[in-house]
This record gives C-alpha cells, structure tokens and sequence, in this order.
C-alpha cells in the first residue's frame, strides 16, 4: 500500500454509492482512499491495516485482531448505527476514537420495517409465485387497520415505524421498552406494556431492539406468540433463534415471518430458506440512495475532524 498520504481503509458494501460519493471529499483533504471487501478477515483488508488511519466500516467484526495490524489507525467511523461489532474496549486501550452515524438510516429502516410487514400480511411473494404457478387464487390476507402491531424497541427506528402505523393505517400499536417512561411512547399514539401483554395481544410483532436487550425469540418466546401472528425482524440477526421459528412456520404456529437480518451474513445457509409463509432480504434496509448519503458524509465528516485533531461529531463511548 501506498505511503505517501494517509489511509482510509472502507469496508461498507454501500459507501458511495448514493448520489453523492464522499471519496473526494476525502482525497481533497490528502487522504487516500482504499475500498476492501465488507469481510474483515480478506487479504485486502489485512494488506490496508498497516498503513491505514482510518477506518469506514461495515457491520462485520472489528476485533481486538485487527487493531493489532492497524498500528497507525486513530478512527473507526461505523457506517450504521449498530456498534456491537466492534471491539471497544480494545479500541480504547489503543486510544482510537469510534464514531457511528446515528438517525442516518433511521427512515429507511423504518419504511423497509413496513413494506416487510404489509407484504407479509398481505402474502405479496407467496401471490407472485402462485401467479406464475398458475394458480390464479390465494388466501384472503389482512388490513392493518384492523391489527395490533407489538413494537420491541422504541428507538428511532420503533418510532418511525410506530408514526407510520398510527397516522397513516390507524393502527393499534402496543410498545415494549423498558427504559423509556410511558409518557414516551403515548406520545406517539401507541401503548407501553409488558413483553407478555405484547406477544399475546399481537398480530403483528416487529423487533427493533439493539444488540445486548436480552431479547431472544426462541422456542418459548416464539409459542406466547398468537398463533396466527407475524413476525417481522430489521434489527438484528441474533434476536430471532432461526432453527425454532422455521419449525414454528412448518408446524403452522406462526402465519408468516420476514428477517432482513440473519445470524450468520452473508449466510451460507439458513434454516428460513425453506420454511414456508417466509421472506428473507439481504440486510437491505438501510439501503437507500437517501440513507447511503447520510451515512458516507457523517462517516466521512467524523474521519476528517479526527484526522484533524478535532472531536468528532457523533462519538461512541466504550462500554
């Protein structure tokens, strides 16, 4: 790798490629720009992390590892909002500041929450495939006006979700979250209650909570679910046990599910491919031309203040 400037190692699958591309922004302040694979563990990546200052980073792991190889690196700028992945506790024994993008992708994740429960409910993909089937007929679906959709996590992606149910579908909304006051989530129109009220009022549950809630839908969890009840997952892939909810979508204990999150990405294999009444996208959520601009300029903007000696924008603090 080159040494004449300093290194910005990116990783995201997405940067730059909304309308507008913050590369040259970063090459007019003297950086050099160097994209790698969104695997951690490539050649490529290992090849950049000696010469690299900074990093843009997508969702895999950044491990104590690799900022072993990374001797010259000040930054880690996640592109997202989720910072489960990276090590922080090593990040900050090293003195490397860690930024992320907060509210950047909050809408779209929102909407792509929506679109998966609407064409859940009114079996969008399961008509497409039966059309072309031949089959001209398909099962009555649902109106979300007539539904009660749990909410578990009410951060900005639970709240956008939540506006557009309420004022857009007259939706009843019930609220899972614990550190927020009720006063909160009334506020939106919705309800606050207990995990046990929400599974066993809901018809549709959407899981919006972060990594670490203690939230784990498995066997148990997912059979205080109403059995003809939808769930829906844009959060992330360790909520949902994945070999219990495709046994609870065969044995007809759940009408439907869509994750646009899995355990293992990109995956190799999943037991929800072949479990029926399910939709699976590829972690595409937060995949908007709108949002990929927010994210790359908030990402690029904490690189260049901390490159500068200044403090970033959007800090993260090691836990």
């Amino acid at each position: 790798m080159s040494s004449r400037a300093d290194l910005v190692l990116v990783t995201s699958r997405s940067f730059g490629s909304g309308s507008d591309d913050p590369a040259p922004r970063l090459r007019a302040a003297g950086l050099e720009v160097v994209k790698a694979g969104p695997d951690h563990d490539s050649a490529e990546v290992a090849a950049a992390l000696p010469a690299a200052r900074a990093w843009i980073a997508g969702t895999a792991p950044i491990t104590a590892r690799h900022l072993a190889a990374a001797p010259r690196l000040r930054v880690i700028a996640r592109y997202g909002v989720g910072i489960d992945s990276v090590d922080l506790a090593a990040a900050a024994a090293r003195e490397i500041v860690v930024t992320n993008t907060p509210g950047a992708n909050s809408e779209a994740v929102a909407e792509h929450a929506l679109a998966l429960v609407l064409a859940t409910i009114r079996q969008v993909v399961a008509g497409d495939h039966a059309t072309r089937e031949g089959r001209w007929r398909t099962p009555p679906g649902r109106e979300l006006g007539a539904l009660t959709v749990g909410v578990i996590g009410f951060g900005q992606v639970g709240r956008g979700l939540t506006r557009r149910l309420v004022e857009g579908f007259s939706t009843r909304v019930l609220v899972h979250d614990p550190y927020l006051p009720a006063a909160d989530v009334e506020a939106c129109g919705a309800r606050r209650v207990d995990l046990d009220a929400l599974l066993a009022a809901s018809d549709v549950v959407s899981l919006h909570a972060p990594a670490g809630s203690g939230i784990r839908f498995d066997a148990p969890t997912l059979a205080r679910m109403k059995p003809d009840a939808v769930l829906i997952n844009t959060a992330r892939g360790e909520l949902v046990d994945e070999p219990a909810l495709a046994a609870a979508l065969s044995d007809g204990r759940l009408a439907g599910a869509a994750v646009d999150v899995l355990a293992t990405e990109p995956p190799g294999a999943s037991p929800l491919f072949a479990a029926p009444h399910c939709i699976v996208t590829p972690h595409a959520a937060a995949q908007t031309l709108e949002a990929i601009d927010r994210m790359g300029a908030m990402a690029s903007a904490d690189v260049l203040r901390v490159l500068a000696g200044d403090s970033p924008l959007h800090p993260v603090a090691a836990r």
